[in-house]
Parts: C-alpha cells; structure tokens; sequence
C-alpha cells in the first residue's frame, strides 16, 4: 500500500527549519510530505482556506478553524520571553490614532495588540520582514515585531515602547503561545499520532546533531546573520515543542477563550 502524502506548510524561520529538518531530509515510514514554505500571515490565509493536510500556523488563528484542524502536541513556539516587540523611532508611548504596523491580521502578535491597546489605533499588514524598513521610512508610527527581528530592533535606532509577552505573563502568569502545527481533522488518527510523535524525533535528532541542523536552517535564512539565527533557534525551539503540556493548554485555553481551564477543544485528540 502506497503511503499518503501530506501537503505540508511551515515558514522559512529558523525555528520551524531546525524542528523540520530531520523529518524533510530523512522522510518517514508511514507517509511522505509535500512541503511548501511561506510567511505566518501566507500560511494563516491558506489554512483558513483549508488549502494544507498540515501548517504551523498562528495560536490566534485557532478560534477560526478548529472546526477542521486541530492542534497538534509537539512542532509549536510557546514560550517565556519571546512574545512579540512593539517599537517605534523614538521613545513614546502608544497613542489615540497611531498607525501600527503588524505582522498580520490573523498572527497572534495582532490580537494581544488588540488586547494590550487601551485607546483606537489604525493596524496596517505588513511582510513582518518589511515592518522594520517600512518604519525607519516613517510610513508607521509604531511595528510590531517578531521573529529575529526581536533581537536586531536596536541595530537600527528603534526603541521599545512595549513587551507584549512580558505584558502578557504578568497578565496570565502563563507562557506565550506564538505558533503551533495543526493537521485536518479528516486525517486518520494514526498517522496524524504517527506525525505527531515524529516532529518530537525530529527535534530530538536536530538537538543531537546541531551542526547538520543549522547548515539546512541556513540555506533558508541565507540572509541572517548566524549568531542571530543561534538566538532565534534557542529561544523559539524549547521542551514545549516536544509536548505543549499542561502549561502550554492552560495558555491556549486562555488566549482563545480567557480562561486557564477551558476544555482545550482546540486539540486535535479532541477530534
């Protein structure tokens, strides 16, 4: 029996590379992947479009399409200290009126934008790799940073008006849930298990030969600079990328829903 092929979608970041790279180069017994790579807001947009069997796609975009996928336990970006950066050109705060460039409507860093605002703004979308450029040219008063540009902001005279994942933990008192893979409902359940437990082995593989790891993430951020690349990888690619665990639900639940103890319905067992 031939095996089914999955159509998969994850973005050229570092850290879906690294988790990516062993289960792309070496493959798997149970199923064959067909990968494409795209920016989160892309990805978000061809998920809600049901256009993948499986995508890394933003946290937030769960309350639109948990009906068809489901969350997967292992491959996600949650975390401590790498929620999303507001910053601007020169030390301020956030205004009535100011226009905010964002990585994308549907990304998790616009909705705890949405929430963290306490006066109207105007939100404008963004390539999340054009934010910083776009603003340095005045053509926003504020961006809304993530990926590597996290750790690159200062190299460019910004300043930081506000952490929204230090904001958020010291609201929630739980990590940031940024990212995770989901998988259609529709699939069969074993091999929807089988992928599952096959991105921790991959992860697992990527932590034991590092150097073959960072040499594919490369090839893919051919313009980062590498000790970026090293900051970015550390701090998205952690233990819950192998099991969102207990924490990790009570986030989600209360991102999607306000409440730690929501059913997590959003996972995909829940199919």
């Amino acid at each position: 029996m031939s095996k089914p092929t999955l159509k998969l979608g994850i973005s050229p970041c570092p850290n879906d590379t690294y988790i990516f790279h062993h289960l792309l180069q070496y493959g798997h017994g149970d199923f064959e992947l067909d990968v494409e790579f795209h920016d989160i807001d892309d990805l978000n947009r061809l998920c809600s479009e049901d256009y993948f069997d499986v995508a890394k796609v933003s946290c937030a975009l769960l309350a639109d399409v948990s009906d068809r996928y489901g969350l997967l336990r292992s491959g996600g970006a949650l975390g401590r200290g790498c929620g999303p950066l507001l910053v601007a050109n020169e030390s301020r705060t956030l205004q009535a009126g100011d226009c905010v460039l964002s990585p994308g409507s549907r990304t998790t860093a616009q909705l705890l934008l949405q929430r963290y605002a306490q006066v109207p703004v105007t939100v404008r979308s963004v390539l999340f790799s054009e934010i910083i450029p776009q603003l340095r040219q005045g053509q926003g008063d504020l961006g809304l940073l993530i990926h590597e540009s996290r750790f690159t902001y200062r190299d460019y005279g910004l300043c930081l008006v506000e952490d929204l994942g230090s904001w958020w933990e010291s609201l929630t008192g739980v990590p940031i849930p940024l990212g995770g893979l989901v998988a259609r409902r529709s699939l069969p359940g074993a091999i929807v298990r089988s992928l599952q437990q096959a991105v921790v082995e991959s992860v697992r593989q990527a932590h034991r030969k590092p150097q073959e790891t960072i040499g594919f993430c490369a090839r893919y951020a051919q313009e980062m600079a590498p000790d970026v690349m090293a900051q970015h990888i550390a701090l998205y690619v952690n233990d819950y990328s192998l099991d969102i665990g207990t924490e990790g639900k009570k986030a989600l639940s209360f991102l999607l829903y306000g409440d730690h103890e929501a059913p997590a319905v959003y996972l995909w067992e829940y199919s």
